[in-house]
């Protein structure tokens, strides 16, 4: 499937005292990263959409303060409902992090939908990178 890439720098917010990304940025940073992805897409309107059902990460090599990296996003797979993703924090060519994710569509009553056909459609044709 489509890689789809961000590119960030790690600002002194991102870091703890030691100059060191946080984990729980990398959440965030992932997210930023996602919505990047789905830029374009608009929603049914009684729709919310995406949520995160599940997510595990890998922590490889640190990242640190004035890092520019590249959140490499790759969808998985695309089911009724939900989607995996997998998501590669790299720095110069190395692999920093790995993140798994299932996110899950629903409407506008909170429950699992099915997603809609325009939805994956545009997933489908959008430009790689």
């Amino acid at each position: 499937m489509k890689t789809y890439k961000y590119n960030f720098s790690i600002a002194y917010s991102d870091t703890d005292a030691g100059g060191i990304v946080y984990h729980g940025r990398y959440i965030e940073i992932a997210e930023r990263a996602r919505m990047e992805m789905m830029r374009g897409i608009e929603l049914p309107a009684d729709d919310n959409g995406f949520v995160v059902r599940e997510i595990s990460i890998k922590y490889m090599h640190p990242l640190r303060l004035a890092d520019d990296i590249v959140v490499e996003t790759e969808i998985i797979n695309i089911g009724g409902a939900s989607m995996d993703l997998q998501q590669k924090f790299v720095h110069d060519g190395t692999i920093c992090a790995i993140m798994n994710i299932t996110v899950v569509y629903i409407g506008a009553d909170m429950r699992a939908k099915r997603i809609p056909a325009t939805i994956t459609e545009h997933l489908d044709s959008a430009k790689e990178g």
